[in-house]
């Protein structure tokens, strides 16, 4: 009996216990479901949702012209599956194919193929950084190779089919910033890392602008992590950054960066920049500096080169500060270019200020002051008759010792501290307290040539919104009117002297035939230590052109040349000279017609070479240089060229660009051709020509020679003249045939123009000049 009790007693307390356990598990069933179904639900989301990032496409940065400077190109980066390759057993191949392949020593693969987790387990994901982050497109083909190549040791080894293809390499594929044009415009675009940051340039300026916003998407996986057909997603798409079109021409960059490069070649500097822009806008057309870098490799570049010296650096200006003097007597009246003084030296408080040449030029006039660079007239001008308080109005005036405002954070303001009457003297000639950056003396000297309007210089053109399709234009910004319409005609007037006097103008080596230019030359002596050095110089030349309706407003600025004797006029006034000749002719802007014609003699021009470039390129090229093109065929590169780069040509002959194979092309309209062209050119298709006249061709057609096909040329002298031995000599040179002809020797032709023998100078503290 008590044991059936006791049987009883059991179940009821197994029951009970049950019943109990039942009733707590309902209560918690009912707690999780009910009461905090919200919350959990919330955490059931949380691990059946996952997200990806939409990455916004960054914005473009183009020149004015909507030619590419900065854009996106697809890239990859090299991620390695330890696990995979450890089971498979090819650790050493891996490591040294990608070692090759990449630049990245084998020890540190070795160490990412090996890594192991907090575990000791294999990890499955090991990104190769940095040398196989975001490789470009050629690379990662070599790294797609290399798989293959493993997987297919590894069966030849094995003997067997191995399935899948999975070597434990994997690229995933993004996207990085790239620069089409390597070196172009480096200092103004700066750079974006590899880890996709902007560092420097208008990379970083306007990253907000550029970067966009990255969208998501948030969906549901399931237990495989695969997105569940039919559960929710969400969707916030990428807004793309804006684009940005600069104010600079890609064909003036490239002028520029080819001229000072030659000057840097030459004179081994220490730096060198140049600055070209629209006076009438300040609309920066041209911007560089020597040494360089290129943002696709900036890695491998010294970052003291990353400096934009045309905002970020400053210098005593010299001569060339002369001009804001010369504007502000002007202005006053106190100018008068046949007034004279004594040259050479003049006493001020602290040290006497000298000409360059110290014994001076006797008595001359404040014009041939000008033309010769004193110093000595710039003190009186400055000094005794405008005084501190208006000199220092000035050059306030014309922007120094301010920011221009110009779109670049890296600009600096200079220094402008004028005390005693020594600090006025030797402002007035652009030494002592007074340091300037290059873009400062663009924008003051462009007031000067666009009828006294200081403007706010740009590089920013335009930015694009391509969500909205918005344009934000940059306008033209007057910040002031510093001097008249009529004090900037004058000055402009007395500084084209400086350039167009070929016997004392400092700067007769700017001198463009056909073209007024005005401008200034400059030569300051560099501070070392504390003292003005005796052998290390900076020089300038800065000067616009066409005087009567000025385009383009340039500065050029040399520092420390390694040649004895240097000055702004040797040095600085021929890269002056070059990027001007080759914009204002890019530009299509006619000689002045006021230009007298001993200033406008044809000068022989140097064919370059053209081979290899675009159609459209060499086109441009040519035009840069005075030269008309005729296209032979219909390809898209120049194969070959007529004449051979660096014949001397007169500036009326044709240089002809073939773009097709010969059994390809078609022979095109010859009129107006030499003998020497025709026969050329039809040697370069295979055609036979013949000829009938002297002169030039005015025609052809198709005709039989013994019954071959042949091209038959009709030429003709130009009008009014008898036919010469021209057409012999060319012929000759061409190696055809002209009956009754004889063959002429030629000439050489050599020219130059002396060298400005204004520098710095005397004793610290010293003259300056020009």
């Amino acid at each position: 009996m008590d044991t059936v009790k006791r049987i009883k007693l059991r179940t009821l307390f197994v029951g009970g216990l049950i019943t109990l356990l039942f009733l707590v598990l309902f209560t918690r069933i009912f707690w999780v479901q009910v009461v905090k179904a919200d919350f959990w639900l919330g955490e059931a989301k949380k691990i059946w949702a996952a997200s990806d990032t939409i990455p916004a496409e960054r914005g473009s940065i183009t020149d004015r012209n909507g030619n590419l400077l900065a854009m996106n190109i697809p890239a990859y980066t090299v991620v390695v599956n330890p696990k995979v390759i450890q089971e498979l057993g090819i650790e050493d191949q891996v490591a040294d194919g990608l070692s090759k392949i990449l630049g990245k020593p084998k020890a540190d693969i070795v160490k990412q193929v090996s890594f192991r987790n907090a575990k000791g387990e294999y990890s499955q994901y090991r990104e190769l950084r940095p040398e196989g982050l975001n490789i470009e497109k050629k690379k990662s083909d070599e790294v797609a190779k290399l798989s293959a190549q493993i997987k297919k040791d590894l069966e030849e080894k094995r003997g067997k089919k191995i399935s899948g293809s999975d070597m434990g390499i994997t690229l995933i594929k993004g996207s990085k910033r790239f620069y089409p044009n390597n070196t172009l415009a480096a200092h103004l675009l700066g750079f974006v890392n590899k880890q996709g940051d902007p560092v420097i340039g208008l990379e970083a300026d306007f990253n907000d602008v550029l970067k966009g916003t990255d969208g998501k998407i948030v969906y549901e996986k399931d237990g495989n992590r695969v997105q569940v057909d039919n559960g929710t997603a969400k969707l916030v798409p990428a807004v793309n950054g804006k684009n940005i079109k600069l104010t600079i021409d890609n064909e003036i960059q490239h002028y520029v960066q080819d001229a000072i490069q030659e000057a840097y070649d030459l004179y081994k500097p220490q730096s060198i920049t140049a600055i070209v822009a629209d006076p009438n806008s300040m609309e920066v057309l041209g911007m560089a500096n020597l040494p360089t870098f290129n943002p696709n490799s900036y890695s491998s570049s010294n970052p003291i080169n990353f400096n934009n010296l045309a905002v970020g650096g400053t210098y005593e200006p010299g001569s060339t500060f002369k001009i804001v003097t010369l504007a502000g007597a002007v202005q006053e009246k106190m100018f008068n270019p046949n007034e004279e003084y004594m040259s050479g030296r003049i006493s001020v408080p602290g040290q006497d200020v000298y000409d360059i040449k110290r014994s001076g030029w006797g008595p001359i006039t404040y014009l041939e002051g000008l033309k010769r660079s004193s110093n000595v007239a710039f003190v009186h001008l400055g000094m005794e008759r405008l005084g501190k308080e208006k000199l220092t109005d000035y050059i306030r005036n014309f922007g120094f010792g301010t920011k221009t405002g110009i779109e670049i954070k890296q600009e600096v303001r200079g220094s402008l501290n004028i005390q005693g009457k020594s600090d006025v003297a030797r402002a007035s000639f652009g030494q002592g307290p007074v340091s300037v950056t290059p873009i400062q003396q663009v924008a003051a000297v462009a007031a000067v040539a666009n009828g006294g309007k200081l403007l706010k210089p740009h590089i920013v053109k335009e930015i694009d919104d391509p969500a909205t399709d918005k344009k934000t234009e940059t306008r033209t910004e007057q910040v002031r009117q510093v001097v008249t319409a009529e004090t900037s005609k004058l000055t402009s007037g007395f500084l084209e002297q400086v350039v167009s006097d070929s016997k004392i103008g400092t700067g007769r080596n700017a001198a463009i035939p056909g073209y007024r230019v005005a401008g200034k030359t400059g030569t300051a002596q560099k501070i070392v230590n504390g003292t003005y050095s005796k052998d290390k110089y900076v020089v300038s030349f800065i000067g616009y052109a066409p005087v009567s309706n000025p385009r383009f407003v340039v500065y050029v600025i040399v520092d420390s040349p390694s040649v004895p004797d240097p000055g702004g006029g040797k040095i600085a006034a021929p890269v002056f000279k070059k990027i001007v000749t080759q914009s204002l002719r890019y530009m299509g802007v006619k000689p002045d017609a006021s230009v007298p014609p001993s200033q406008d003699k044809k000068q022989p021009l140097t064919v370059p070479d053209l081979t290899g470039l675009t159609l459209a390129k060499a086109q441009q090229e040519l035009k840069a240089r005075g030269l008309a093109s005729k296209a032979v065929g219909k390809g898209a590169s120049v194969l070959k060229q007529m004449p051979a780069a660096g014949t001397i040509v007169s500036d009326s002959q044709s240089v002809y660009l073939v773009t097709e194979e010969e059994n390809k092309l078609q022979l095109p309209s010859l009129a107006g051709s030499s003998l020497r062209e025709a026969l050329q050119l039809c040697s370069s298709v295979g055609r036979k020509c013949v000829t009938e006249g002297e002169g030039y061709v005015i025609s052809q057609m198709e005709a039989k020679l013994n019954g071959e096909p042949v091209v038959k040329l009709i030429l003709k002298p130009p009008a009014g003249e008898e036919a010469s031995d021209a057409s012999a000599a060319d012929a000759a040179a061409a190696g055809g045939s002209a009956s009754g002809s004889k063959q002429d020797g030629g000439t050489d032709a050599a020219g130059g123009q002396p060298d400005d023998s204004s520098g710095g100078g005397g004793s610290a503290p010293p003259a300056g000049g020009g």
